[in-house]
Formats: structure tokens, sequence, C-alpha cells
């Protein structure tokens, strides 16, 4: 109910030329193989929430919009890779995602619109706007994680290392891989040798964190716009669903993206 409250919420306001939709895949991904310590804090999904997730791919199929599920990746690596290729044959594209991972795609003609607990307002995050909360470009956060850590993916942080630290290292030397090959200009003493110690893992960490843009999409069209065969769908699932205030929203869809519906 709140996914579809949230998509029929975007397609009255952002009136999109097309959507698409990215899925993680039940399977292993290259960062599990690479570490099994990765998301192993994460507790398993509770019977309710399951129990939700399984009609995810109908109300999906509803919307029409391809959905890409890539095995071996997870859909950030799918989004990374839909949003650079879009961004790169001159579209522009919006990521709506909850997850911060993302902020490391924003580039010219991409950006993120983040989607936080409920009750608060979406953020839209541009070039601009993450260098103004991190100090630091978008490509360079995978970087900032490789020293700081990050507790939601149980990635590791170097011992003695901050947020604001690890990003001022990073505004320093660039990237990681630069900053390990210039230790000897680091001080003090202290920070020198725990970098050094940590190496092995701040390399490793930094390509878990890092999103791939180059996944193996397949063919087809990458998104599409909602139709009148779409509604009609959307319609009848909610009507199943007992989802009954959501028919008033289907018929609130502005002018604007009602003609291309008709259309």
């Amino acid at each position: 109910y709140g996914m579809s409250v949230m998509l029929l919420k975007l397609l009255r306001e952002e009136q999109p030329v097309g959507m698409a939709f990215a899925l993680d895949g039940p399977d292993p991904t290259f960062r599990h193989v690479q570490s099994p310590d990765y998301k192993a804090q994460r507790a398993a999904l509770a019977d309710p929430l399951r129990e939700q997730l399984r009609l995810l791919p109908r109300l999906l199929e509803a919307f029409g919009a391809p959905r890409f599920c890539v095995p071996g990746f997870e859909a950030d690596d799918v989004l990374a890779t839909l949003a650079v290729e879009l961004a790169s044959a001159g579209q522009a594209v919006r990521i709506v995602t909850g997850d911060r991972d993302l902020f490391q795609i924003v580039r010219d003609r991409v950006d993120v619109m983040f989607v936080g607990a409920r009750g608060r307002k979406p953020m839209i995050y541009d070039r601009a706007a993450v260098e103004r909360r991190y100090g630091l470009r978008p490509d360079q956060l995978p970087s900032r994680t490789a020293l700081a850590g990050d507790v939601t993916d149980n990635l590791p942080k170097v011992a003695g290392i901050g947020e604001r630290g690890a990003e001022a290292l990073v505004r320093s030397f660039g990237d990681v891989h630069s900053l390990l090959s210039q230790l000897s200009n680091v001080t003090p003493t202290r920070l020198r040798e725990a970098l050094q110690r940590a190496a092995d893992q701040i390399r490793s960490t930094e390509a878990l964190a890092r999103l791939r843009q180059d996944v193996p999409l397949p063919d087809g069209p990458r998104h599409a716009p909602l139709n009148q065969e779409s509604l009609l769908r959307l319609r009848a699932l909610f009507n199943e669903l007992e989802f009954r205030s959501l028919l008033l929203r289907l018929e609130e869809l502005s002018p604007t993206t009602r003609r291309r519906i008709d259309g």
C-alpha cells in the first residue's frame, strides 16, 4: 500500500516520461562472495513483511514499467548502470531511493530523490547538494566509506577515524588509492600507522562500497510511461486488495500525465 501511494504521488508530481524498477535477487551477489560479512548482521525479514513482498511483482507488473533484476548484482548496481546509460544518451534521470549509496552516482543529468523515514519530505540531491553535505564529490563517497565504514552494510571502519576525519583525508588526497600511495605525507604518526595496518581492508571496503556501472542489462526498453492499460490493471489490483482509497488517486493524475496516458 505504501509503495502504491508513493508511486502514484511520484507520477502525479514528477510527471516522468517513463519509469523503471530495479530489484534485488534472491541469490548472493559478488559482494557476498568477496566478503561473507557483507550485510551479515541484518535480521531475516519478518513473516508479515515477507507476505507483503510476495505481492510486489504483481504491483510492478500492473504499473507496466520495465523491471530489472540481474543475478550477482544488487538493485543499486542496476540503478547505477541504468542511470549512467540513460544520462550518457542525453536523458535526465531521477533515482528514487532510500539508500544513500546511490549518492555516488549523482552527476550531470542524474540526481537522487532520497526518500527517508515516513513523514519526512523527500530531498533532491544533485552534485551541489552532495558536496554541501559531505564536502566531497559524489564519486569520492566510496573512499569515505572505506575509511569511516558503514554500519548498515556491515562495512568496517579504520580504527580511530570518524566521518569527519575520513572526509578530510579524502579531500586532501582525492581517494583512498592516492592516500595509500602517499602514506609518508600523512600525519600524525599514529594515523599513518593505522592506515598502513588497515590498507588491505581499506581497498576491499572501497571495492564493496563502489557501485558497479557495467551490469549486463537485458535487451529491451529501459523505461516506459504509465498508459491506459496500466491504469486498468492498477484499478483491478487495487479493488482486489481493497485499496479503494487509491482508486481516487488514479483519477488525480495531472492533465499532462493524463494526456500521455490517453495517448
